[in-house]
């Protein structure tokens, strides 16, 4: 079960959802931020893992980004990495006010693009004590790359020159401009069209419109870049040995490799990780060993 919670972001009120064990007896106990992914809400594959974390003894908070969802802000559906990052540290923020959470004992879990945003917010916010990421991917990475690594220097300006118009365009009177998170088709979309566009995991309010000029903001931001920050703070990553998205995570744990840890779901894809028992169970059990020992009372 959860309750409809909300807390402040940058003057921004961001809607949330609070989950708790169902026998909590009155102990103050450890608590997750989860964010969700790129294109998401609360109610989607983050709220699966709060609850399956809830059943574990945790309490976990999930949250709709600034601009998207249920949250404030205009234009709608922009996508900051420096706001995504704000509004983690602002969960983190609203979990030390709740008298059901121990605030020394806070972690946090990003997936897909939020486990490029929360660990980033962590390298910065020591009051995470420990961090884990499911499906991770650095959005910097594939707006500059491409999703398969091969957009070069003049893909990059094409994107920096279409922001650009966008904003002048905007100033001029215009309305914000729109391109799709997922292409409105299974065969182009693949997995990611299997969850976010059929009842499998579609939702009213992740309505799969980005704000065009958002890439300008995410092309120089570099999740990983400082991940030794977070020492002697624990890191786990997460990821399907068989998700398109391993290499972000590989790449990730790279730069801290003596605090952090890749565990692979054999089998996994980056998407079956959201909703499938098969691979979110092991994955769930894993992240309960880890927030256990790095969260002890």
């Amino acid at each position: 079960m959860s309750t409809a919670v909300s807390f402040i972001s940058n003057n921004l009120r961001i809607a949330g959802l609070f989950f708790a064990p169902e026998d909590h007896a009155g102990e103050r106990l450890p608590a997750i931020v989860i964010g969700h992914p790129g294109g998401g809400v609360k109610e989607q594959t983050a709220s699966v893992y709060a609850q399956r974390l809830a059943d574990k003894g945790y309490a976990a908070l999930v949250f709709d980004a600034a601009y998207q969802g249920e949250s404030e802000g205009q234009p709608r559906g922009l996508e900051d990495p420096y706001q995504r990052s704000e509004d983690v540290k602002a969960a983190v923020s609203y979990l030390t006010t709740r008298d059901e959470v121990d605030p020394e004992r806070i972690g946090a879990l990003g997936i897909c693009a939020s486990g490029g945003y929360v660990p980033f917010a962590a390298q910065t916010d020591t009051r995470i004590k420990a961090v884990g990421t499911v499906s991770a991917v650095d959005m910097g990475e594939v707006v500059r790359g491409g999703v398969d690594g091969r957009q070069g220097p003049a893909g990059v300006q094409q994107i920096l020159d279409t922001s650009a118009a966008m904003r002048t365009a905007e100033a001029g009177g215009e309305g914000p401009a729109y391109t799709f998170w997922i292409p409105e088709s299974l065969e182009e979309g693949g997995e990611g069209y299997e969850y976010y566009r059929t009842p499998r995991g579609q939702h009213p309010r992740s309505d799969n419109k980005q704000l065009v000029r958002s890439l300008d903001r995410i092309v120089q931001y570099d999740a990983y870049r400082f991940m030794s920050l977070i020492a002697p703070r624990p890191v786990l990553m997460i990821a399907g040995s068989e998700a398109f998205s391993l290499s972000h995570s590989e790449k990730a744990v790279a730069q801290a490799p003596e605090t952090s840890e890749l565990f692979l779901v054999q089998g996994a894809t980056h998407m079956s990780l959201y909703d499938q028992d098969e691979h979110v169970t092991p994955a769930v059990d894993k992240l309960d060993d880890f927030y256990g020992k790095a969260l002890a009372a």
